[in-house]
Order: C-alpha cells, then structure tokens, then sequence
C-alpha cells in the first residue's frame, strides 16, 4: 500500500528548562548526566525503558569491556566509580580474565567486570540522586525545539502525554543518534548498508547451571560444541561462553545472532526480537541436551529488548579510524581512551574477528562534535567513527568514558556563550582529571598507582 501522509497541529506544553538534557539512560548516558551534574549543571536525563543502565540492563549483556587494554587500566574516573558501587552492593566479584570468543578460531582474553544486572539498577538510580540528577523514565525522544542550527531542547513522548523541554545543551546519548538525526545531523551510516552492520543478538539467562562442570571443558570442546550446534541448525554463530552473577550458578548467554535486519525499522526492529526468541528456544534446547552442566538448567530470563551494536554514526569535526586506533596517534583535545577489543562481528556468517589494539587509544573531543549543529553533543556508540573503528570504540567502558567527556564538555560550554563547537579542550580536559578520567597512557600508570597506595 502506498503510504500516505497526514498533517497535524501540536500545542505541545514546555514543561521545563535545565541546563543539560540528556537523551538516553545507558552507560553512557548515565555517566554523562552524572558528570555534568558534579562540574555544576542543572541536569534532566530522559531514558525510553524503565531503568538506567541501558545495554547493561535492559539488553542483559552482562560484563564490561573496554576497562582494560591487555593488562592496562585506561577507563578510570566515574566509570570506575560505578564497579566499585556494584561491587559494594553485591553485585560483582570484581574485574577477571574472560576468553572472548572461546569457540572461534582466534579467540583473545581480556579483562572483564562481570556483574548482577539488577544490581546495576539500582546503583545507577542511587548515583544519578546522589549527583542531583533528575530522572525521567519511560520517556522518548520524538524531535527536538530548534531554531536553525541550534537545538534548544527535545520534545518526549511520555505516559502523561507530549511534553517539551528546553535545555541550554542537549547531549544525545540514545546510542542510535536520535537526537542528532532530528536536528538534521549528517550521518556516516550512509556508508554502509544493512547487510553489512554487525548483526544483533538477543541475550538470556539460564539459572540451575553446574558453572564448575561448563568451565571445566577445553577451548577445543567448547569450539567441537559450537560447530555440532551449527551444522545441526540449532546454535546461530561459534560462541560457547558465558558470564556467570556472584554465587557462580547461572549463565548469561550471549549466542544468538539476528542477521540482516535493521534496528531502525519498525517492522525489522519488532521481527528481530522474535527472531531473538525463536533462537533462544532452540539454543536452550541444545544446552540441556548437548552442554555438560546445562542437563538441569532452565531458561530464566530473556532480555527486555535486542543488543544492537551499530546504526547511525554522526558525521562530526574529527573521524575516527581503525588507522588511527591501531597506531595510537595522538591528539591534542583528546578526552577519553578506548582500549578495544577490536570486535567485528561477520554481518552474514557465523564468526567474529577478534584482536586487541597495541595500547589504549586516544579518542578527540570533536568526535563528539557535529559538524553542522550547534549546542549538540553526541555520546556512545554513535560518535563521529568509521564502520571498522566502531568495531574497538563501542564497549561499554569506552562509552561511558565518552559520556563522562560529554557531561564535562557540557558543563564547561555553559560558560562559553553556549557554544558546543569550540569548546576549549584545555578546559575540558582539565575539569575530566579533577574527577580521575585517564587522557593518557601517562595517566593509566599514575592512576594504577595512586589506586595501589590506597
């Protein structure tokens, strides 16, 4: 049927102003309000599910990554904040050594932060109060008050209806640039069809799981396992491995793969999370006949929504490349490090390419910056980067490390004429090491040591 169009007419009420609106509650979200709130803003962040956390908690992927480069902390500051108040709270045993891809051909081991997703709701409520930060759940972003060039604040769809609100900067933290591709924003995402992102996957838990008899098994079983599940078109990629909450009798599985649907259609966006349980059905079914420690689990949870690990990418004033990641170049506004792994996931196989950049990888302010929108700053996997690069940048750790960067560029932009696009770097990068960001490799090991003497 072809479609047709209506025209309506909005009397939309503006509710409130802030200083910073933040459009998205996940990691980096999360941290990025949280920042902003402690350099001094007035901070309103806005998150569509019914928790904070995003990925983490919604998507139950369970760890994060992107903390370590081989044994080199890089994330520190706020984000690292956040694991010890998840460990305090029971919710960890702390980082540990996870082998990435156990059933590929060239798996890599990496340090972990494996954790309690329910857990981690909480503690992202209690941290976003502490900081000041008001929280409205159950709120999306439809489009966005501007005049011209500037963004003004977003209009959300709530439970209560639509409502408006004004914001001085508006940081767009929604993962999927929704913010930016109301406001006009260019995109890099034009670059690469659909087919050729990195798939999705929908993520489950098994409790009742003999986590020591699982472990117990060589890389070489895990890897035989994988491939049975495969040729028997029961398993959906080569990964046999897992992420166990504190008292190690659960799975939190990672193992479907939803191929060649786009997470920006409506149709593609409802169809893959079908597909996600159609799967899971069937790799349950495989763990409890074929796993050794699988034989009495059951299926406990599925995941609220689809992990989705590529969509749009803003066009911002720097790009970032897998070039640039992998010969550690460096860069005068730099104000975040991102460790890898570099993990590209075959958009229309069954296995991942896996490696570990040579050292912790400087990322530039004005990759968060759009080129052509004023007031605007992007965070999370959506940042100004190339389909290869986001490949390395997209973790978790790194994300939240850009978010504590876009609340501290935020803050500091209030104070400059509320320009977003020549935000002083010096500044920025001055107010992150007051709260323990790492901008450097010098910074990691002075930061590793002061953390040993305490």
């Amino acid at each position: 049927m072809r479609a047709t169009t209506i025209t309506e007419t909005f009397n939309t009420p503006l509710v409130e102003s802030f200083d910073v609106v933040v459009a998205g509650g996940g990691a980096s979200g999360l941290i990025a309000a949280i920042a902003a709130a402690r350099a001094g803003a007035q901070v309103l962040l806005l998150e569509r599910q019914s928790c904070l956390g995003g990925t983490a908690t919604t998507a139950y992927v369970a760890q994060y990554l992107g903390f370590y480069n081989n044994d080199t902390q890089a994330v520190w500051g706020i984000p690292f904040e956040l694991t010890r108040r998840i460990m305090a709270a029971g919710g960890s045993d702390d980082f540990g050594q996870y082998m990435m891809g156990a059933a590929a051909k060239n798996p890599i081991t990496v340090h972990h932060f494996p954790f309690n997703p329910e857990i981690v709701k909480i503690v992202a409520d209690e941290m976003a109060e502490e900081a000041g930060v008001r929280v409205l759940l159950h709120a999306q972003v439809s489009s966005v008050i501007r005049d011209g060039d500037i963004v003004k604040g977003v209009v959300v769809e709530t439970v209560a209806g639509r409502k408006a609100f004004g914001a001085r900067v508006v940081i767009d933290a929604t993962g999927d640039a929704v913010v930016a591709q109301a406001a006009g924003v260019a995109m890099h995402d034009d670059d690469i069809s659909v087919d050729a992102r990195q798939p999705n996957t929908l993520c489950f838990r098994m409790s009742n799981v003999d986590v020591h008899k699982f472990r117990a098994l060589s890389r070489n079983d895990k890897r035989a396992l994988a491939l049975k599940g495969l040729q028997q078109g029961e398993l959906f990629w080569e990964n046999m491995s897992f992420c166990s909450t504190p008292g190690g009798t659960d799975a939190i599985c990672l193992m479907s793969r939803i191929m060649g649907k786009d997470a920006l259609d409506e149709t593609d966006a409802s169809e893959q999370e079908k597909i996600g349980r159609r799967q899971i059905k069937s790799i349950v079914q495989f763990l409890n006949r074929e796993v050794p420690g699988f034989a009495k689990s059951i299926l406990a949870g599925i995941a609220s929504r689809v992990g989705v690990r590529e969509t749009r990418r803003i066009r911002g004033q720097h790009t970032l490349t897998a070039e640039q990641i992998l010969s550690e170049q460096t860069f005068e506004d730099a104000i975040a490090l991102g460790c890898g792994p570099m993990d590209v996931h075959e958009p229309n196989g069954t296995g991942i390419a896996l490696s570990i950049p040579p050292g912790p990888f400087e990322i530039p302010m004005r990759c968060l910056v759009p080129l052509d929108t004023e007031r605007l700053i992007v965070t999370g996997r959506a940042i100004s980067a190339t389909h290869e690069a986001n490949g390395g940048a997209r973790h978790m750790a790194t994300a939240m490390a850009l978010g504590q960067a876009a609340g501290v560029m935020a803050a500091v932009s209030l104070d400059q004429a509320n320009s977003t696009r020549s935000i002083p770097s010096a500044a920025v990068r001055a107010t992150l090491r007051d709260q323990g960001a790492a901008l450097s490799f010098a910074d990691c090991i002075a930061l590793a040591k002061q953390h040993e003497r305490h």
